[in-house]
């Protein structure tokens, strides 16, 4: 007969289980219907602006939902500022001098507390951006479940640990993906994400001098703006170079022609298990999208704070008071 021990041991993952499962089942996307009924059109009309004045924005949003999401999960921590009692996440390496985005999230909440003071999260409304900026550049869209609070800490060392960097393998990207719940098919999907967006030079720097699974024309073209020995570090290039402000399946051509413009982003095509995906997302956008929008319901579950854990931040930027 099993030990009281050895019971509790094989009972804690089957806990654990569903303590997740009841947080994500907190979350609905009519969760604000009664409390907030302008809330989806006050972000969309504020982003169709944004991206209007900057279709960049677009990337950049999508970029910051990433690195809140992959971190300590869906709690808005990577909007928080640096203060004598709390470190950030906008000074990790990934995040530091490339992330941006922040005043259009800052806007957002601001005319939501106008509508709705006290109500809604920072959390939730960056899931809703990040949805109408891709909407807003021709890609997918999805229902965005609702009803997540905001943290009231960050950990930078997890940003500087948990996020995959441009020079990742593909065994890398994979493990640190699953370390999050999501499997190599969702990471390949959400990859695409860098058919819109530019990136900077001192992160490909590498790839273009030193990899040799690089079309040599493509190398030159982007050494042109990006110097080898020093300087040029925050030059921007597209990440597709075929179409960076168009949502759509041609970053998986640029792969297939050895054309990724970070060394991670080349991983997937590369001889390795995500060929055949990336040949099928190339040769059929519709599945690409329909993968693309379905990782991105299950990136939004990631460990969410629901109920009475977080807070409804006041101030994206800062902890209430």
């Amino acid at each position: 007969m099993a030990s009281n021990a050895t019971m509790l041991f094989l009972a804690l993952p089957i806990l654990l289980l569903l303590l997740a499962s009841s947080a994500e089942a907190q979350l609905s996307p009519n969760f604000y219907a009664k409390t907030c009924p302008n809330l989806q059109s006050i972000v969309r009309s504020s982003m169709a602006q944004a991206v209007a004045k900057e279709p960049r924005m677009a990337a950049s949003i999508l970029r910051l939902f990433f690195h809140d999401r992959l971190v300590t999960g869906c709690d808005g921590s990577v909007l928080l500022d640096d203060t004598p009692t709390l470190t950030g996440e906008k000074n990790a390496f990934p995040n530091k001098n490339s992330a941006r985005g922040f005043e259009v999230i800052d806007a957002i909440k601001s005319s939501v507390e106008a509508s709705c003071k006290s109500t809604v999260s920072c959390a939730d409304i960056l899931a809703l951006a990040t949805r109408d900026g891709v909407v807003q550049l021709g890609g997918p869209t999805w229902a965005v479940a609702l009803g997540r609070r905001d943290a009231t800490t960050a950990s930078q060392s997890a940003a500087n640990s948990d996020l995959p960097g441009p020079s990742s393998t593909l065994s890398t990207l994979i493990s640190k993906f699953a370390a999050k719940g999501l499997n190599a098919r969702d990471m390949t999907a959400l990859s695409g994400a860098h058919t819109i967006g530019q990136t900077q030079c001192q992160f490909f720097r590498s790839r273009i001098y030193n990899d040799n699974n690089i079309n040599p024309n493509f190398a030159a073209l982007r050494r042109g703006s990006c110097p080898q020995a020093s300087g040029g570090d925050t030059n921007l290039a597209p990440l597709d170079v075929q179409s960076p402000n168009k949502f759509g399946s041609e970053y998986y051509q640029n792969l297939m022609g050895s054309r990724g413009l970070l060394h991670s982003d080349q991983e997937l095509f590369n001889n390795g298990t995500q060929d055949a995906l990336v040949r099928q997302y190339r040769n059929n956008k519709a599945l690409f999208f329909r993968d693309f929008a379905a990782a991105m319901v299950k990136m939004g579950g990631i460990t969410p704070l629901t109920g009475s854990s977080g807070e409804i931040r006041l101030n994206c930027r800062k902890v209430n008071s």
